[in-house]
């Protein structure tokens, strides 16, 4: 596809978010002219499945005072993206130094290494092997043999590595002897930024997060962000999500988000927060595994994205957070939702629009709404407080349990029970806007969209599950003349109900092996997925974004 055609369309993608639907077919028609025929397509490079997008956002309700303290907050996350490197790879320079094309360059620098990330970690240069499934949180030659073995107190812990000693054998380093001096840097500049904040809850815990990072105990710090609910500016420093840990789940990788509140949006999502308890209490599965309670103090707010570095800003890019993942933490005083509007936008426009023209059938498309897409994400953020956090036999947390399955189970039950949540909301009236079949149609392109993250990310593993047992439901057919999928109401009903119900079950039980197998049957993209999933790449639409950003794009 020529440069020309590749920008008309998704010039015409982003039209389409200020339509309404009696406007929508005149559009999807311009949309369709431009879309290249075969002759007119080259095989696209791998390189180029990014689309840049511009991070910027406004800042002019913020007094100097804070937006000195936001330019410290990004200095902060600088440093953490060191530490990610060296969690994932080691010495970044070395690695980016020794790339000589400059595509390949490019990529190693998105991927934070030489594997691609949405594509099953896949080497995409010929000297490297396959990626550690331990990343660098455990001696590369470790056996699961010899961790199991291993008679030590807090193995299975989110905040240290696991090294060998001088002997061969095993030892526990925590991440604050590891990272000392980056995370002095990082507390010394939290502890400047808290005196810039005028929000003393805000300033607060800043400085319970600079005391984490160095003793490795991050319960005070994620209460105290949990009571936080006025300050304009937010941010989210240090271990978080498990994602990278392939081998067990356990261990945590550091990531930064600074991120600047949407009041307007925020106002208009603060309704949902109090139907939590009956939220829970109306799960689709047997009352065992909804037995726990969910505390009550969270709230949904809508942010701008300013800036990310770290776990959050590789391969596939985060549009909302649910926050913190201390289950002790979620059962004491719940979670937060940040939905982050502006890189939600960026991905509607750019990817999810130009996918549902191909994949989704004519007479549907008009149900693709931002509206729709906004919602489907943000209850899917929601449902990560629902269910169950403890298996039922006692034995421990569900994320202990599972291991690496962890997070692909959870991003799947999240996924399906923010769809049941919505379909309840509407059924009582708290959702009005739209209407359903809005939710249903974007939630099918939104597999195909999220599908292509490839099997090394837990989204996209849990949307091979979802699109194989939905297929295997009847929850939609394809066209076989022009590729193009439909929802079939009753079915896909059904479905969301039934892959709730197991979803919540395999969780509550605990069973590693039976989880196991159930990704194993379901987790995996088939012929004809792939097929059409390949004609989303020969159009060259965008797997998905990468951020320009920086105090300079935020003209500080």
């Amino acid at each position: 596809m020529n440069a020309k055609t590749f920008v008309s369309l998704f010039l015409l993608a982003g039209l389409l978010t200020a339509c309404d639907k009696s406007e929508r077919a005149a559009v999807d028609e311009q949309l369709a002219a431009t879309t290249p025929t075969t002759d007119e397509m080259s095989k696209p490079s791998r390189f180029d499945i990014y689309a840049e997008v511009r991070l910027a956002t406004d800042l002019s309700h913020l007094s100097e005072q804070q937006k000195q303290m936001v330019g410290l907050l990004i200095d902060a996350g600088k440093i953490s993206d060191d530490i990610f490197w060296q969690q994932v790879w080691g010495d970044k320079d070395e690695l980016l130094n020794g790339i000589e094309d400059p595509g390949a360059r490019r990529f190693a620098f998105y991927n934070y290494g030489p594997w691609d990330r949405l594509a099953a970690d896949q080497s995409f240069i010929e000297s490297y092997g396959p990626r550690p499934p331990g990343a660098r949180f455990y001696p590369q030659d470790i056996t699961r043999e010899e961790f199991e073995a291993w008679q030590q107190t807090g193995k299975d812990g989110q905040y240290s590595i696991v090294r060998r000693d001088d002997d061969g054998g095993l030892k526990l380093v925590p991440y604050s002897s590891v990272f000392e001096a980056q995370i002095e840097e990082i507390a010394e500049l939290l502890v400047k930024a808290s005196a810039l904040a005028e929000d003393p809850e805000f300033a607060a815990y800043l400085k319970l997060r600079a005391q984490a990072l160095k003793t490795d105990d991050y319960q005070a710090s994620d209460m105290a962000w949990m009571d936080m609910k006025n300050n304009p500016v937010e941010v989210v420093i240090g271990p978080i999500e498990n994602y990278q840990d392939a081998l067990y789940g356990y261990r945590s990788a550091f990531e930064t988000f600074v991120l600047i509140k949407d009041q307007v949006w925020s106002e208009r999502l603060a309704r949902f927060a109090k139907h939590m308890p009956e939220l829970q209490r109306g799960l689709p599965v047997d009352e065992k595994y909804k037995a726990e309670v969910p505390g009550s103090d969270a709230d949904l707010n809508a942010y701008d994205l300013a800036y990310c570095a770290g776990d959050c800003n590789s391969g596939a890019k985060t549009i909302a957070i649910n926050l913190p993942n201390d289950e002790q933490v979620q059962l004491a005083k719940g979670t937060r939702r940040l939905q982050i509007k502006n890189s939600m936008l960026a991905k509607f426009n750019q990817i999810l629009l130009p996918i549902s023209h191909q994949l989704i059938a004519a007479d549907q498309r008009e149900y693709i709404t931002f509206d729709a897409f906004f919602g489907n994400t943000m209850f899917h953020e929601v449902a990560h407080g629902l269910g169950i956090k403890n298996t039922l036999d006692g034995s421990g947390t569900v994320r202990q349990a599972l291991k690496e399955h962890a997070s692909a189970l959870e991003e799947g039950k999240a996924d399906i029970l923010g769809l049941y949540m919505v379909q309840r909301l509407r059924e009582s009236g708290e959702i009005a806007e739209g209407e359903l079949m809005d939710n249903y149609v974007t939630f099918l392109a939104g597999i195909f969209r999220s599908v292509r993250f490839g099997a090394s990310s837990a989204h996209g593993r849990a949307n091979m599950i979802r699109f194989n047992y939905f297929s295997a439901a009847g929850a939609f057919s394809r066209d076989p003349d022009n590729g193009t999928y439909r929802v079939n109401v009753p079915e896909f009903e059904q479905a969301v109900k039934d892959l709730s119900n197991d979803l919540l079950v395999l969780q509550g039980n605990g069973d590693y092996d039976k989880v196991a197998a159930f990704v194993a049957e379901k987790g995996s993209v088939g012929a004809q997925l792939q097929a059409d999933l390949d004609r989303l790449d020969a159009i060259s639409i965008p797997v998905d974004i990468v951020y320009q950003q920086g105090k300079e794009v935020l003209g500080l």
